[in-house]
């Protein structure tokens, strides 16, 4: 246990979304239009322990129970995927820290991931996507000074972050290096109008012969990189499923409003069997992603061995009945949702990244397929 840290005023999952809910409103499509987050938006809920609340108490965070985290984050992404991206990344920051780091590197980062800095999470290059193998980026030790150079893409929410930690190649091994972005050497572009989740901030990063102390390295590094990634993106593929569920919620909401007011041929919509469909489809795919979410989540309240499979499980599913409903419910509501802006809209665009980041659908449906073969 760590030592005793003093913990942030506590917060519910039912206070959490209330406040939530209060500071999104209805303005998520002009974010996306605008294609910037209200940097006080992010602040107050990083201010609430929400960006990351399965922080430990211990560590001044909420120390909610994956389940409550991974509601949440459906509310979230019910609301606004790219805010959803800025809690998964910020999660995934402080899983990461959690994990990987000593104990003085904890009790340094937990609590400002808690509270008060956000963070980003650095793994794609150019030519490294899924085949993280492939990563070019190097960190080099020089008695108590170490240098980074490199080239990252796509860095979610790393327009908005304070400290980047950046996955690198050191010798024939790999490190996790906490980078603050004011570092000297650090360059961040911000990507135009990326498909989907327009406002999270996504960013392509320099590092420039980045000089650090050799204490940014989480756990003094020389680790596995298959183990650095597993680590990070674990929890990186639960949020994003979550937030796939509040995709579908969202847009079953929509759908059913919508075919429940609108008449056609003197009736509403929803009594004409094919529109009928696919609300049904809607429906179904909303609670077989729910149940494979909450299956995944007590998987990691309880530590079992079955954590990463069901992880890889949730986010596949998830994803691909996020896109399928998503494109449903555009289907339904045709022009009135072909709207630059318009919830359904927005949630097609967001839906389909979602079947890229975090370890591609096929990906997931090579790693399912490995798990099938191995346990025979």
């Amino acid at each position: 246990m760590p030592d005793t840290i003093a913990a942030a005023p506590a917060v519910t999952p039912a206070d959490a979304a209330t406040v939530v809910a209060r500071l999104v409103g209805d303005r998520a499509g002009d974010w996306d239009r605008a294609g910037r987050l209200p940097a006080e938006v992010v602040r107050e809920l990083n201010a609430a322990g929400l960006l990351a609340p399965q922080i430990p108490t211990g560590y001044g965070g909420p120390g909610w129970s994956s389940l409550d985290s991974g509601e949440f984050t459906a509310r979230v992404g019910s609301l606004c995927s790219s805010l959803r991206s800025v809690m998964t990344s910020q999660g995934m920051a402080a899983w990461a820290v959690e994990r990987l780091a000593d104990r003085a590197q904890a009790r340094s980062l937990l609590p400002r991931l808690a509270a008060t800095d956000t963070a980003a999470v650095a793994f794609t290059e150019p030519q490294a996507g899924s085949d993280l193998s492939a990563m070019t980026t190097t960190v080099t030790v020089t008695g108590d000074t170490l240098r980074l150079d490199g080239h990252k893409v796509w860095v979610t929410a790393a327009d908005h972050a304070d400290l980047l930690l950046t996955f690198a190649r050191l010798g024939d091994q790999a490190a996790v290096v906490v980078v603050p972005r004011a570092t000297p050497g650090v360059r961040v572009r911000r990507r135009a109008e990326p498909l989907g989740c327009r406002a999270a901030g996504h960013a392509d990063v320099w590092f420039d012969a980045v000089r650090l102390p050799t204490s940014s390295l989480l756990g003094a590094g020389g680790q596995s990189m298959s183990l650095l990634v597993t680590t990070a993106l674990s929890y990186g593929r639960i949020s994003v499923a979550w937030g796939c569920v509040g995709i579908l919620r969202a847009c079953l909401t929509a759908a059913v409003e919508h075919a429940g007011s609108r008449h056609q041929f003197g009736r509403p919509l929803a009594h004409h069997q094919l529109v009928a469909r696919h609300l049904a489809d809607l429906w179904s795919a909303e609670q077989v992603a729910t149940r494979v979410c909450e299956h995944a989540s007590r998987c990691w309240d309880t530590g079992s061995p079955d954590m990463v499979t069901a992880t890889v499980l949730a986010k596949y599913v998830s994803a691909r009945h996020a896109a399928r409903a998503a494109a449903d419910a555009v289907q339904v509501l045709a022009s009135a949702g072909a709207v630059d802006g318009h919830r359904v809209a927005r949630a097609y665009r967001d839906a389909k990244l979602m079947e890229i980041i975090e370890g591609s659908t096929e990906m997931c449906q090579l790693m399912l397929a490995d798990h099938v073969v191995n346990r025979r």
